[in-house]
């Protein structure tokens, strides 16, 4: 897929590697291949807990083309479920929006499923050789819940995630993020590759340009640092702030989170688990990027602001969520531009692999993982 050259460029030590070529991001049969090497083998995230830890919760969702539905028949994260959302009997998809009950029906000939997904009844079905209602269930998937956030992974049996994840959870766990909730979401259309997303995301280089004015003279790009991921699925980025005082409340106006002390109270985090998972404790709260890629050029994006529950039910703070998520908008309203045109850019057929800076350690970090799933030196 990469050619020796290309692939060289990629592995070689930061200082002296080169982004992915642009058809790693334009070529439609690189992202057919990142879909049979990564989003149907990787660990994907697809909810917060609080979305569905109720039960009876019913919220489907699509990962890699397979029409997902994530259940709670008991309530509790111990009790979420992801069931294949396709009924048994003609591939009808169960359920095409968020839901609660306590039964999966389906619209096309009301074959129904309990929330573990055990077909109960199935109309009209009477002297059919062989078929026992109570033997049909729709294949589970595997669930696990990180920090709050419910991955699901399509292979059979996957390598367990919270493991390869700990260095990371004790880089981010005085921020306590799976005790977060959602406190309100903005959504965008997003005709561009989701790995320039991702990149954009995860460093703090481009602060010099389209945040001068929002990040740059609060987090300056030249402090930021990404700590050794040790070749694990994740990245992180961090950015030091340049606040004095640090007693009363945060920039924005909102309490500190409390596990926070000294300089971690002016720190802001970028965090990427691999594909996917895109998520930025500050001081005060965290927003959490959703990434839905649906093909090379067009991805679904959501943004969601998580809050403390206790600082969310305070009436002046629920009241301001508003203007929180406008400033959320306005700053990725800036990077839209930077995703917009190197989408452009990439295109172009003089374009080829550009230099990486050493303030671009999470890029490269990622495209090793990259690299080592979609193309391995097959």
């Amino acid at each position: 897929m990469l050619t020796i050259e290309e692939r060289e460029r990629v592995l070689a030590p930061l200082e002296e590697a080169w982004t992915l070529p642009p058809r790693a991001y334009t070529d439609p049969a690189v992202w057919d291949a990142e879909v049979e090497h990564v989003f149907r083998r990787d660990w994907i995230c697809v909810a917060r807990v609080d979305q569905v830890g109720e039960a009876g919760i019913q919220l489907p969702v699509d990962v890699a083309g397979q029409p997902i539905v994530l259940t709670n028949a008991t309530g509790g994260a111990e009790g979420i479920r992801a069931l294949a959302n396709v009924c048994l009997h003609r591939a009808m998809p169960l359920v095409d929006e968020p839901a609660t009950g306590r039964h999966l029906t389906c619209p096309y000939h009301l074959w129904s499923y309990d929330l573990t997904g055990r077909l109960r009844t199935a109309p009209l079905m009477d002297g059919c050789a062989g078929f026992e209602v109570g033997d049909q269930q729709l294949p589970e998937i595997p669930v696990e819940v990180w920090e709050g956030f419910v991955f699901v992974c399509l292979a059979p049996e996957p390598e367990p995630l919270a493991p390869r994840l700990e260095p990371l959870r004790r880089l981010v766990a005085d921020h306590a993020v799976g005790d977060l909730v959602i406190g309100g979401t903005i959504e965008f259309d997003s005709p561009w590759n989701w790995k320039l997303l991702v990149e954009n995301f995860m460093e703090a280089y481009h602060h010099i340009g389209p945040h001068r004015r929002t990040f740059q003279p609060i987090y300056p790009a030249a402090h930021s640092s990404v700590p050794d991921n040790e070749g694990g699925p994740w990245s992180l980025l961090r950015m030091p702030g340049n606040r004095d005082d640090l007693d009363g409340d945060g920039r924005d106006g909102l309490p500190f989170l409390p596990g926070l002390r000294g300089r971690q109270r002016d720190e802001l985090l970028a965090a990427c688990v691999f594909p996917t998972l895109l998520f930025a404790p500050s001081s005060t709260l965290a927003v959490w990027y959703e990434l839905r890629p649906r093909a090379h050029d067009r991805m679904l994006l959501r943004i969601h602001l998580l809050l403390p529950p206790e600082t969310l039910a305070r009436p002046e703070i629920e009241a301001a969520v508003p203007a929180i998520l406008d400033d959320i908008d306005h700053v990725h309203r800036e990077d839209i531009a930077v995703n917009e045109g190197p989408w452009r850019g990439l295109q172009a057929p003089l374009t080829g692999q550009g230099r990486l800076s050493p303030l671009e350690r999470s890029i490269h970090q990622l495209n090793q993982l990259w690299l080592d799933r979609v193309d391995p030196g097959r």
